[in-house]
């Protein structure tokens, strides 16, 4: 297991593409493609293809898929979205039943659809505990599938924007700051590797949402580039050991 490293700043984003994944992997580069699985929410959804292709030629990329029933409502986490950590935590059961799966990278995130809030009641769908609790089992499950996970940190939710067009459900960023505390603690813990897609997109400020939660394209590709550079450096730690 490597050492736990946190990454969090725009570094890895300053030369895109094929030629800086060459020059961060160097020798740790092979012929056989390390494979990449995503399990993540619509967030992921969005950046998929773009990490996909950021990817490519360097590493084999794949993710919980649908036929695109995952598309037509993207606040229900259905098929491709992997909503909150008690479904995660299910479907890493099943990948665990197919002795056809493997991956060597298991990209994961989960919280929004956690921190879902009731506007009557202000119960949220998955309490802090739960969640600790859930992200404590996705831990184990990584390593009983010889995984080598990898963290992604919960995008930014603004209340104001959110919560006056969302009357079914309501997120507050208070809450998603405590749950992003709470993953980074449990990941720290169990030296898992950390993306910091939360701070980083945080700097890019409320303009470039496009919807709710969900952001505008440019904004994902870099995300995925942000992703594909700090899983390439992440590749090549493993690899010096």
């Amino acid at each position: 297991m490597i050492k736990n490293t946190k990454y969090r700043n725009s570094t890895f984003t300053s030369v895109a593409g094929a030629a800086f994944l060459a020059l961060v992997l160097g020798s740790s580069f092979s012929l056989r493609k390390p494979k990449v699985f995503v399990i993540g929410d619509s967030i992921s959804m969005h950046y998929g293809p773009y990490l996909k292709k950021s990817l490519e030629g360097f590493f084999e990329y794949d993710r919980k898929r649908d036929k695109g029933q995952a598309l037509e409502d993207l606040d229900k986490p259905v098929g491709a979205n992997g909503g909150d950590s008690q479904r995660v935590r299910d479907y890493l059961d099943k990948l665990l039943q197919d002795p056809g799966f493997h991956t060597d990278y298991l990209l994961v995130n989960c919280g929004l659809h956690d921190i879902k809030t009731n506007p009557g009641t202000g119960d949220i769908q998955v309490s802090l505990q739960a969640y600790e609790e859930n992200l404590d089992a996705i831990v184990k499950q990584a390593k009983k599938l010889r995984a080598q996970l990898v963290w992604i940190t919960t995008t930014p939710v603004v209340d104001s924007i959110h919560n006056r067009s969302m009357s079914g459900f309501h997120r507050y960023a208070k809450n998603l700051g405590a749950y992003n505390q709470a993953a980074l603690g449990i990941m720290n813990r169990n030296k898992v590797p950390v993306i910091d897609l939360h701070t980083y997109t945080v700097k890019f400020g409320p303009g470039v949402f496009k919807d709710h939660v969900h952001f505008d394209h440019k904004t994902r590709e870099k995300q995925a580039d942000f992703i594909a550079g700090a899983l390439a450096e992440i590749h090549r730690l493993r690899g010096d050991q």
